[in-house]
């Protein structure tokens, strides 16, 4: 089966999805329509680019068209990895003909990009407001006052604060805020809410409203707020929630309309070691003018497709040929990029410096690794290694990253033979140890596997020129604080003087049992 197989495909072929659409770990989604194209970006923390760009035409099918940040602000902060800061639950809107995305950094406050393209080039991180614990942020332009506002949430853990949502007024071009804000919701006052968060901001029937999760990513639900006014009061209504279905903690999302004017919301589900996935819901107006998403507000797991245009089959791309050197858009590094750490050239293949650290006995302290998210389905993860690295202990690899990580790779020893490792450290421990004792890689290549099963339980195992052969115990894959584990290339070296030589890398794949 091919990438978008392994990918967990929602559509079914027949005029009905399957969620989740998004099998994999597309955080705090938010969405925008313009014309007949849909959008879709989410949460990327402190990777490098962040701000993804989705694109569909039927809200199931979606591929991956690019970055809205090419590198996190302020640069020093994203140095080193920052795996549960950076960019929290963006929010994405269109608006005097150019694109706007918001979002707050819980620790320097909320920014925006915006750019009269989808593809770009989009504008440097302007910040919009200062602060600590500002996060999900989320503007709304009211077109018919000719006025603008935004809204935001509270990390208790940067702010001391948390369970309200802060709006303020804002000007027109969204550079700066017109007020110092006040508390629209404080659901410390709505008994039974908690960890109240997320929220994105539209007006609709002459109503303002605030659809917002609460109750915590696991385990909670989702509201809907409204008020005549702004500034509020805003009365209350959970709007979706587990019920008697399997989709823990249904929340966080967007709503949009198709063109025709049918209304859907999109949200996640966390799934443990694999992160938010998405899931499409659809949404009506009731008769008391409350959204109803999903089936009479329980989530669906089979639903007939929106009415829109048939579109092909798709899923965001997992495959890499890296061609000229160049990897392909659904890889992010662990923090912003130096130059040097890639290098381009005339064939096909990732060729990465084995890069000096002080850090390589530790991927989680490691800027330089290469990552993309870990499919819901279970599926075989390969790729094929050359090691140039030229210093004694240069080593790469093929990883499983998350608080614990796991690795199988190449590494040259001290007398200059290279040998296949694999390495493996809790989430407790501060460096790695030997999964398997190392064993010869004569031709100094290997073709690397991850066999990833229900539950994200992995098993490792290489082919160094006589088959595949299984190393070390399964491996249950663990997540990051909020961010899904994720699978790695790396080439490294230990702290020293002079360079440490390359690794290739190869023929990146992902397939699905058949």
């Amino acid at each position: 089966m091919n990438a978008a197989g392994a990918a967990g495909l929602g559509d079914l072929g027949d005029g009905t999805y399957r969620n989740p659409v998004l099998a994999a770990d597309w955080s705090d989604p938010d969405v925008v329509r313009v014309g007949d194209d849909f959008y879709l970006t989410a949460s990327s923390f402190g990777r490098a680019p962040g701000l993804p760009l989705l694109h569909s035409r039927d809200l199931v099918n979606w591929t991956l068209i690019g970055h809205a940040l090419e590198r996190l602000e302020p640069a020093e902060a994203f140095a080193a990895p920052r795996h549960d800061c950076g960019v929290w639950a963006p929010s994405i809107r269109h608006h005097d003909g150019r694109f706007w995305i918001f979002w707050g950094d819980p620790d320097h406050g909320v920014f925006q990009v915006n750019s009269p393209d989808i593809r770009g080039p989009w504008s440097a991180p302007h910040l919009v407001k200062a602060g600590k614990g500002l996060i999900d942020a989320c503007p709304l332009w009211d077109e018919e006052r000719g006025e603008a506002y935004l809204v935001h949430a509270w990390a208790k853990s940067r702010s001391g604060v948390k369970n309200r949502l802060t709006g303020h007024r804002m000007s027109p071009d969204g550079r700066e805020l017109l007020d110092e804000g006040r508390v629209l919701v404080d659901a410390d006052h709505i008994p039974g809410w908690f960890t109240l968060e997320g929220p994105k901001l539209y007006r609709h029937d002459g109503w303002f409203w605030i659809l917002a999760p609460a109750g915590g990513v696991a385990t909670g639900w989702q509201g809907a707020f409204r008020s005549r006014t702004f500034h509020g009061p805003y009365e209350e209504r959970v709007v979706l929630e587990q019920g008697d279905t399997p989709v823990n903690g249904p929340h966080q999302g967007g709503w949009v309309s198709t063109p025709s004017g049918d209304d859907w919301f999109l949200h996640f589900q966390q799934r443990g070691a694999y992160g938010r996935v998405v899931h499409l819901q659809p949404l009506h107006w009731g008769v008391d003018g409350w959204p109803v998403i999903g089936a009479d507000g329980a989530p669906v797991d089979v639903h007939k497709k929106p009415d829109l245009p048939p579109q092909p089959v798709s899923a965001p791309a997992t495959d890499d040929d890296f061609p000229g050197g160049r990897h392909g858009r659904q890889w992010q590094w662990s923090a912003n990029p130096l130059d040097g750490w890639a290098t381009s050239h005339a064939a096909d293949g990732l060729r990465l410096a084995c890069v000096r650290s002080a850090d390589a006995h530790d991927l989680r302290r490691l800027p330089h690794v290469l990552t993309q998210r870990i499919p819901l389905a279970p599926c075989t993860v390969e790729v094929g290694l050359r090691i140039d690295g030229t210093a004694a202990d240069a080593g790469a690899g093929l990883a499983v990253l998350g608080d614990a990580f796991s690795w199988i790779g190449l590494e040259r020893g001290g007398d200059g033979t290279v040998r296949l490792v694999h390495r493996f450290a809790e989430s407790v421990a501060e460096r790695e140890r030997d999964a398997e004792r190392p064993r010869p890689a004569p031709d100094g290549t290997a073709r690397l596997r991850i066999s990833i099963a229900d539950g994200a339980r992995c098993r490792f195992s290489a082919d160094t020129g006589d088959g595949f052969r299984p190393s070390g115990q399964v491996f249950a894959a663990t997540p990051w604080r909020w961010v899904g584990a994720l699978l790695g290339l790396f080439a490294t070296a230990p702290a020293g003087r002079g360079g440490a030589g390359t690794a290739l890398f190869t023929r990146f794949r992902i397939t699905s049992p058949q």
